[in-house]
């Protein structure tokens, strides 16, 4: 039976608590969920920290506050994966702080600059990347490559050659991102085309597709993400009560196609995780 790693990413950059209650933001809700997530059966939990504001920052003391909190969960061996772009104006230097410090054994590489949201731009320059990549490599950090459309593939396909990334890659597919990839299944299985062999990959549709790529991805073999950070609704009209909500229909899911969720161990197994 074959282990699927589930990533439950829990709140993104611009969580809205007006459209879901349910969407956690300070640092003992993120923790609380990460810990109800892991309880559920996900392997892995994605964060982004929120301001006083309520909008996405990358301040290194709510990072470093949040996983304490989570640290703190009896028996939790979850595998925490930071953001590195919680927040389009950060600088280059506050996207990598809590890198050095933490030293998580998970955090977001996105692979290239983009039109986000089709109003502002998500820079990921190449001087950049090349640093973060070099960061991660100090910090023994297990980048999650994030691929909004398929021409970041190829400049990773440049950055394992030049040294900046490790191989094997670990790729999330990230499709329905405005200014990205739209979530189609047929999308889904080009960018898969891509991926060099012996890679791992995951994938997840953001909105009203987020369940036909799921079911596509775990058809085609690829590990799943699935949390509030992506999509808002457990089904029409219906908001989710919670992240674990979700990811205990990723399990069910799973069941169904004959696989099982991985355990934080597999999955660090699976990816390389020492």
């Amino acid at each position: 039976m074959k282990k699927t790693i589930i990533t439950a990413a829990l709140t993104g950059a611009f969580p809205r608590k007006d459209k879901n209650p349910n969407i956690p933001t300070t640092p003992q809700e993120i923790a609380n969920q990460a810990y109800e997530c892991w309880k559920a059966g996900a392997a892995i939990v994605h964060l982004h920290m929120i301001d006083e504001q309520g909008k996405g920052t990358m301040n290194k003391d709510s990072f470093a506050e949040t996983v304490k909190l989570i640290k703190e969960k009896k028996d939790c061996d979850v595998i925490i994966n930071v953001t590195t772009s919680g927040d389009i104006y950060a600088t280059d230097e506050t996207r990598m702080l809590h890198l050095n410090e933490l030293k998580p054994e998970m955090a977001s590489y996105d692979a290239g600059t983009m039109n986000w949201m089709n109003n502002s731009v998500f820079y990921n320059t190449p001087p950049f990347l090349e640093e973060l990549g070099k960061c991660m490599q100090k910090n023994k950090v297990k980048p999650e490559v994030e691929i909004f459309d398929a021409g970041m593939i190829y400049n990773t396909l440049y950055y394992v050659k030049k040294g900046v990334l490790d191989a094997p890659v670990h790729y999330q597919l990230v499709l329905g991102a405005a200014g990205g990839t739209a979530a189609t299944v047929e999308n889904l299985v080009y960018l898969k085309s891509l991926i060099p062999e012996g890679s791992t990959w995951s994938a997840l549709g953001i909105g009203q597709q987020h369940l036909s790529i799921l079911y596509a991805t775990i058809a085609l073999g690829g590990h799943i993400r699935v949390g509030l950070e992506d999509n808002i609704y457990y089904s029409h009209g219906r908001v989710a009560k919670s992240n674990a909500e979700v990811v205990e229909r990723a399990v069910r899911i799973l069941k169904e196609f004959n696989k099982e969720a991985a355990t934080p161990s597999e999955a660090r197994e699976i990816l390389g995780i020492k």
